[in-house]
């Protein structure tokens, strides 16, 4: 009897330990993470090297430099992967951004959201070009306003209204953060929400050649 006993435990310790390895080896291995290419664009001194640096370090230094041609940085996101093409904004630069739009499946744009009345017009004018460019029409777009931490910053809507981005970015999806070095999370939530335009716009254009 205890002999029984002892072999219907073995046999069950058998088949518990065949399930086991059987869970460990045949285990689905978890879907990749999409990956989006886009470009970031926007006037030296903006913030776009030190926010980009903080999402991908999670710190950064008082020696960074401005780019002066154009910088490739992975960033990571549970839910996808954001390869960010980042573009110098010197005066000199800029007439040659529409290089770096091949293969761009989205746009961030970064400004000093205290910048001069001057400069403000002169975004205005960049985001025309930007948004009306054959390469970028109807791609998924965000606005981050840098520097919130300094005096006299204008708020999203301010710069909705001032930019005439509802007339811009109508046809695509489009939104204004403001954001600042110090706030590393609305800086990742804006991506996050940048993110989602991305995968719907993908999404609708699957759709749309079936």
């Amino acid at each position: 009897m205890c002999s029984e006993r002892c072999q219907l435990a073995i046999g069950a310790c058998r088949i518990i330990c065949f399930n086991l390895c059987r869970g460990l080896c045949c285990c689905t291995p978890p879907a990749p993470r999409p990956e989006y290419h886009v470009v970031c664009l926007g006037m030296s001194g903006a913030g776009k090297t030190t926010l980009l640096t903080l999402l991908q370090n999670g710190e950064t230094t008082d020696d960074m430099e401005p780019t002066s041609g154009f910088n490739i940085k992975a960033i990571q996101f549970e839910e996808a992967i954001l390869n960010v093409k980042e573009v110098g904004g010197a005066e000199n630069i800029r007439p040659y951004w529409d290089r770096y739009y091949q293969h761009t499946q989205g746009v961030v744009f970064v400004m000093d959201s205290a910048c001069s009345q001057e400069a403000l017009q002169t975004v205005g004018s960049l985001l025309h070009g930007i948004l009306s460019h054959e390469s970028l029409r109807g791609l998924p777009f965000v606005l981050l306003a840098s520097h919130q931490d300094k005096t006299e910053t204008r708020s999203s809507e301010q710069l909705t209204k001032d930019l005439e981005l509802e007339k811009l970015c109508a046809g695509r999806k489009w939104a204004v953060h403001p954001c600042s070095r110090e706030d590393q999370g609305a800086v990742r939530q804006a991506l996050e929400q940048f993110i989602t335009f991305l995968f719907n716009t993908g999404k609708e254009s699957e759709e749309n050649r079936v």
